[in-house]
């Protein structure tokens, strides 16, 4: 998975925010393609910390924004809300497979 930090608004996007991102997000990043790309935006609003990520998968975008007080703690939750995202299409994917199969041994009979 590609991962891609960017800071707006007085937010600073450094090495060990990646690194915390790459770290919080490894789980995820075996759950998903290689080619899966994540774009994650650091900005400062009213003296808090905005995170917004875009997870980009093969036919779909999953989006989460998360705010706190400081820039780690935002990425943290902002990881935690993807990979929920993440495991809930896996899981929603796994189960139209399972049903198209049950299907096809249905016609079968």
């Amino acid at each position: 998975m590609r991962i891609e930090l960017k800071g707006r608004g007085g937010a600073n996007a450094d090495e060990e925010l990646l690194s915390r991102v790459e770290k919080k997000l490894g789980k995820v990043a075996r759950q998903v393609s290689p080619l899966a790309e994540l774009h994650i935006e650091l900005r400062e609003e009213l003296g808090e910390q905005v995170a917004e990520g875009a997870l980009k998968l093969k036919g779909v975008t999953l989006r989460a924004t998360e705010r706190a007080d400081d820039a780690g703690h935002a990425l943290n939750l902002l990881a935690d809300d993807l990979a929920r995202q993440v495991k809930k299409h896996r899981d929603k994917r796994r189960g139209r497979r399972e049903a198209q199969r049950a299907a096809a041994e249905q016609r079968a009979i």
